[in-house]
């Protein structure tokens, strides 16, 4: 992964100041998913429909 080229998620806010998730998009298939705090830190790969459903899941828990 240390040719991934991670941007901030779409998802995270300016509210969610340091707390946030970075993407790598060069991973056809799957969407690696990362701590901003941590960018060292482990890597979570999720299949694309994963991480949908968790997009939505967060959606539909948002108030």
């Amino acid at each position: 992964m240390s040719t991934a080229r991670w941007r901030k998620s779409s998802y995270s806010g300016p509210q969610d100041g340091d707390a946030c998730l970075e993407i790598a998009d060069s991973c056809p298939g799957t969407v690696p998913v990362r701590d901003s705090k941590n960018t060292s830190g482990p890597v979570l790969m999720l299949r694309d429909g994963a991480w949908q459903r968790f997009v939505e899941g967060v959606k539909d828990n948002s108030l």
